[in-house]
């Protein structure tokens, strides 16, 4: 099964968090693949069986700059990805209160609310100001992630 790994990030936790996800979904036998910054074009070549998201939060609650193109590539051309498997691990600080994790709500809105992907595994919502490993935090869930994609 391939598996497009997409993620957004302001200082590097999340992009750590997608590279470890795809040597630990490879691992696992799945064919993960994760550029940051990718368009919508290359994602669609790529021709993805499943999604993960992974994003920081910056700001008020918005998605990183780094992931925002796609975002609104996604929204514009509404690609046909009906039924198929994605998840999403949404990195933040809950002592921001209302905005924790807002920018991984906001790809899970999209992605199963708006483009209608079926949801694999509850949305990770990895808290800043609890952790300082969000490889290591990931590491069990994407593990199930796996096995529910194998």
């Amino acid at each position: 099964m391939k598996i497009a790994i997409l993620s957004g990030s302001v200082y590097g936790a999340a992009e750590e968090v997608a590279h470890a996800a795809a040597e630990q979904l490879n691992a696992a036998g799945l064919e993960a693949w994760h550029k940051p910054k990718v368009s919508l074009d290359e994602l669609l070549a790529f021709a993805p069986d499943a999604l993960l998201a992974v994003t920081s939060t910056t700001g008020m609650g918005e998605l990183p700059d780094s992931l925002m193109p796609l975002f609104c590539e996604l929204r514009e051309r509404f690609p046909q990805w009906m039924g198929k498997p994605a998840a999403v691990i949404a990195l933040g600080d809950a002592s921001y209160g209302d905005t924790f994790c807002a920018g991984g709500e906001q790809l899970h809105e999209l992605l199963f609310a708006e483009l209608g992907l079926s949801e694999a595994l509850p949305m990770l919502r990895l808290d800043a100001s609890e952790s300082v490993t969000p490889v290591e935090d990931s590491a069990a869930w994407l593990a199930e992630l796996a096995t529910q994609l194998a």
